[in-house]
């Protein structure tokens, strides 16, 4: 039998066999780790850098803390493969990111050892918070640990939840993990050695003594014996401002030296005092050439070959990947026009502002994950006669809708939301799904909502949104590359709330939103060959509605179907409004809406989403003949009496 590379990982299925290592075989125990991370990232994609960061981290903690009991929460949750592969899921990692498999973040469903969903950033603190004070509460046992970091520490809400976590005491441990030096640089052995005096008992105990005794001293004099204690607790390294947040700071330590890890963790645990923040410092792609090499670690990779690190990302050419033609476009539009910048939040590369950012460094503002600020921000700017454009993907755009409604929309801003990975997006699943911003932008007075259906009429959206100075305009895209359309060299403005007929019939109006056009092409197609004569309508807005178009095709048709990539209450909803408000369903038109299905779709091939949802050109001919059969006895009658 042919010797295994991981001896040791292949005896450990949960933590509880993690911890009958001996300390000494965790070096080994951690490339093993490593090693599996990288094989099957290799066959799956997804993101690689992130989880090669935590290796060490991840056993220290699942060795120390007495996890599923210690609530253990990854922000962001991209870090977890290392966590899914000790924690049960090893015979599953290899099916990471595809339908029916495990899922690329963290997930309640999926184990005892996910307690909390984390594929957004920055929720982690406050999560673990509310397990640690229910717990508390409770009188029973069990820590609340967040491991926060890739840029999670730059949104807001981790200092909201950190400004309210004294209450928990020793139940909370935040672990900082400090993958790009963005606090404090490398450290080494001596720091390692504050760590572990600062983290003691004993250290605590005479801390909280001197304590006492300095509330009782003369100002000057307790003044200069808390400098003295930040002084002890590694000269001050950014703990100060965790201090003031009631946290008590330790760190920084090595976050891949097993042996600076493990005391400091053991100490944190069995601290009498807290909460307790411990500040790792990691290196995103630790261990594999490639990744620590690449500019962006492989953050998220293809499938690849681990020899060469070279990624099989699909022949070469093709349509252009819709963000680009994006930030190409408003790169150029930027040229000749000195109002225009481009705010992104912490994802320039996937918004395409990075193209802007190429041609004009001093427009283009990358806010962090701050997407609150960064709607503000541009509401600002907007108001001193810039045109800004916030490029910010539909689920991350959520979280700051009250930014959009109080700051743009009431004031009516001509802020321009650029809204990326619209619709369904594949392999990141439901927490990375486009499924609600028509329906939460749609909703709002003064707003105007565009949904482009290609890649040319993404150049003309984008376009028509720098000229459009009224008040704030929205324009959605999905993720991926374009149709193939060529993009025209001059662009045109379109007109606010006017869409365009692509196919003209008799009998069947199917009225497009956004990328479906092709699928209702296609569908068109085949109910013409059942002698089915169908118009096919670009909608190209979702708000305001081109009314007159819709009233003409409602009352020139049989049947009318919308399409949208969207929950209920987005175009469907507003056009059945319309048609309900002016008496156009009165004599007996049949209109169907056709959207995303009401429930949150896991990971899966996108075409394979779009089937399971319905919205593809099977779905929409199967909606049109269901509601001819409604008053038919078969459908050769129905395409007879076309």
């Amino acid at each position: 039998m042919p010797v295994s590379n991981t001896p040791l990982l292949d005896n450990v299925s949960l933590p509880a066999d993690l911890r009958k290592l001996k300390p000494t075989q965790l070096r080994q125990f951690a490339d093993e780790l490593r090693t599996e991370v990288i094989d099957t990232v290799s066959t799956t994609g997804g993101h690689l850098g992130a989880g090669l960061g935590v290796v060490e981290l991840t056993t220290a903690i699942h060795y120390v803390f007495n996890t599923p009991e210690d609530r253990l929460i990854w922000d962001v949750g991209h870090q977890c493969y290392p966590h899914k592969i000790i924690t049960g899921r090893r015979d599953r990692i290899r099916t990471l990111r595809q339908g029916g498999g495990l899922s690329g973040f963290t997930k309640r469903s999926e184990s005892e050892y996910d307690p909390f969903g984390a594929a957004h950033s920055s929720t982690s603190i406050s999560a673990a918070l509310g397990f640690a004070i229910a717990n508390k509460l409770n009188d029973a046992p069990g820590r609340g640990i967040a491991v926060i970091g890739d840029g999670a520490m730059s949104a807001g809400m981790a200092y909201e939840a950190m400004n309210n976590a004294e209450a928990a005491g020793n139940r909370l441990v935040v672990i900082l993990n400090d993958n790009d030096m963005s606090i404090a640089p490398p450290v080494g052995g001596l720091s390692a050695y504050l760590a572990r005096i600062v983290s003691s008992r004993e250290f605590l105990g005479v801390r909280q003594l001197a304590r006492r005794i300095a509330r009782k001293l003369p100002k000057a004099l307790h003044d200069a014996a808390r400098k003295t204690d930040e002084f002890a607790r590694g000269m001050t390294m950014g703990g100060t401002l965790f201090e003031e947040l009631g946290f008590y700071y330790v760190g920084p330590i090595d976050g891949h030296n097993l042996e600076h890890l493990i005391p400091v963790l053991e100490n944190v645990r069995d601290a009498a005092e807290g909460p307790c923040l411990v500040h790792v410092v990691t290196e995103k792609g630790k261990g594999y050439k490639f990744a620590e090499e690449a500019a962006d670690k492989y953050h998220g990779v293809a499938q690849f070959d681990v020899v060469s690190g070279k990624q099989n990302k699909g022949p070469g050419g093709g349509p252009p990947a819709y963000q680009n033609v994006f930030g190409e476009t408003l790169a150029k539009l930027a040229d000749s026009d000195s109002r225009i910048c481009a705010i992104t939040a912490a994802m320039p590369s996937g918004t395409g502002v990075d193209k802007f950012a190429k041609a004009h460094p001093d427009k283009a503002f990358d806010v962090g994950i701050a997407e609150q600020h960064g709607v503000t921000f541009a509401a600002g700017l907007a108001a001193q006669g810039m045109r800004p454009f916030c490029a910010i993907y539909s689920t991350f755009l959520q979280r700051a809708y009250d930014q959009v409604v109080h700051d743009v929309a009431i004031q009516n801003l001509p802020v321009r939301f650029a809204i990326d990975r619209a619709g369904l997006v594949g392999a990141d699943g439901s927490t990375h799904a486009g499924s609600f911003d028509i329906t939460y932008l749609a909703t709002l007075p003064n707003m105007v909502v565009m949904a482009a259906a290609d890649e040319a009429e993404l150049a003309h959206m984008t376009y028509t949104a720098a000229l459009h100075d009224s008040g704030p305009i929205a324009f959605r895209y999905p993720r991926g590359n374009g149709t193939g359309v060529p993009i025209p060299e001059k662009l045109e403005r379109l007109e606010i709330g006017k869409g365009r007929i692509v196919k003209q019939g008799t009998k069947v109006a199917i009225l497009s939103l956004g990328a479906r056009l092709e699928e209702a092409r296609k569908a068109a197609e085949r109910l013409e060959a059942r002698g089915l004569s169908t118009t096919v309508a670009d909608l190209r807005f979702a708000k305001p509605l081109d009314e007159e178009l819709i009233r003409k095709l409602l009352t020139t048709h049989e049947v009318a179907v919308t399409i949208e990539e969207a929950a209920v209450g987005g175009l469907g909803a507003h056009v059945l409004t319309y048609a309900s408000d002016n008496g156009l369903t009165d004599a007996g038109l049949k209109i169907r809406t056709m959207r995303l299905p009401d429930i949150f779709q896991d990971q899966d091939k996108p075409d394979l989403q779009y089937a399971e949802a319905g919205l593809d050109a099977d779905g929409i001919v199967d909606t049109v003949l269901k509601a001819l059969r409604h008053n038919s006895t078969s459908v050769e009658d129905a395409g007879a009496r076309a």
